[in-house]
């Protein structure tokens, strides 16, 4: 080797050897410690923090929306409808699309990733104690009269006789007719939370405890018309002045 090329050659290997201390510099991000983009992020503890503890609590539950950890609801709803509905979110309430062919930033595989996780994390296959779940979704048609007629023997001991609160069994339920709170929760979460309760705040689920010998599950029937009758206390503009009819 004469040397030109023995000076190319010692050059070159320095040249490599500064691109490897470089590489391994304390303080510099190894490839394999790369963050993943967004949009790849399927790990569910990951996702439901980002997307859904704010409103449905750190766990599932203690948040302001209805609970998660619910294993009543992901029974009654399944795996489908949790899917659908983190996907489109709920119109007209405070629940967004979080689908990105509905608006929001997810994936279908990161919306798939929360479903499944959701159900994994805590389901409970005796939730339901061998009871047949009504329907996520009613076909039924709810009256409104005879929804006030079932809200009395199920519902009125806690939340009052006409729904607006009752300090019974040691609680003070506030008013669940009150209209800003009906402006803020779909017929389908009205149905929800009187199927699968409210672990934590005594509210039992739709087979009820009523401390009777008669005591009873709900029907779908009753169901949809306590939801009716939930409903026709909405007001077109809650929290604003109304209208003084003489």
């Amino acid at each position: 080797m004469n040397v030109r090329s023995l000076t190319f050659a010692v050059i070159a290997g320095c040249l490599c050897a500064a691109g490897i201390g470089c590489m391994n510099a304390p303080g510099k991000p190894k490839l394999q410690a790369e963050a993943a983009r967004p949009n790849e992020v399927l790990d569910f503890p990951a996702l439901y923090k980002q997307n859904c503890a704010a409103c449905h609590g750190e766990s599932g539950k203690n948040g302001a929306a209805i609970p998660l950890a619910n294993p009543v609801y992901l029974a009654t709803a399944g795996f489908e409808n949790i899917r659908r509905v983190t996907a489109a979110g709920v119109p007209g309430t405070l629940m967004p699309p979080f689908g990105k062919k509905a608006g929001g930033m997810l994936t279908d595989a990161q919306i798939t990733a929360l479903a499944q996780g959701m159900i994994s994390a805590w389901s409970r296959p005796s939730a339901l104690a061998g009871a047949a779940p009504l329907p996520y979704q009613s076909q039924l048609a709810g009256t409104p009269a005879q929804g006030q007629a079932a809200f009395t023997p199920f519902c009125a001991s806690c939340h009052g006789a006409n729904g607006t609160g009752s300090t019974a069994h040691g609680g003070q339920p506030g008013s669940i007719v009150d209209p800003a709170y009906l402006a803020l929760v779909s017929d389908q979460g009205l149905r929800s939370i009187i199927i699968a309760g409210f672990p934590g705040s005594g509210m039992p689920d739709w087979r009820s405890d009523l401390p009777t010998s008669h005591a009873r599950a709900m029907t779908d029937q009753e169901v949809a018309d306590i939801v009716a009758w939930l409903a026709s206390h909405r007001t077109a503009t809650p929290g604003q002045p109304y209208p003084q009819h003489p």
